[in-house]
């Protein structure tokens, strides 16, 4: 870290993100996740739906990259007509991920790092 100028260093203590990475990977917190997210996904009623909030970006980039596929058509871009098979199984409920605001922030810090995504249900999943 010495060789970067003051100003590209993340702020606090780099320990605390070598322990976070540690107990990530110790925990396989990521895998559990990849695994947990299309399990509760399958269990889901049309209507029903999917709240998840994510505390840092590794979270968030699985959480992202589990309800965009499930928000895309998925044929080829050429294909005239689209199979309903093919067509999104959720609608998404918010508009990418939603931050705390600056109110919430100043009444409760931790809630800095939050990122809260939703899709909703809109039929059944292949």
């Amino acid at each position: 870290f010495a060789s970067l100028p003051r100003s590209h260093r993340a702020p606090g203590n780099p320990a605390k993100r070598v322990f976070q990475a540690l107990r990530i990977e110790v925990n396989g917190e990521l895998d559990k996740l990849a695994r947990t997210l299309p399990k509760l996904a399958l269990r889901l009623n049309q209507g029903g739906r999917i709240v998840v909030e994510s505390y840092h970006s590794l979270e968030d980039i699985a959480v992202k990259r589990f309800m965009n596929n499930g928000l895309e058509v998925d044929v080829p871009a050429n294909m005239p007509i689209v199979p309903a098979d093919a067509q999104p199984f959720f609608r998404s409920l918010t508009r990418g991920a939603v931050k705390a605001s600056k109110e919430e922030i100043a009444n409760n810090t931790r809630s800095s790092s939050v990122r809260l995504r939703a899709v909703e249900l809109i039929r059944d999943i292949p």
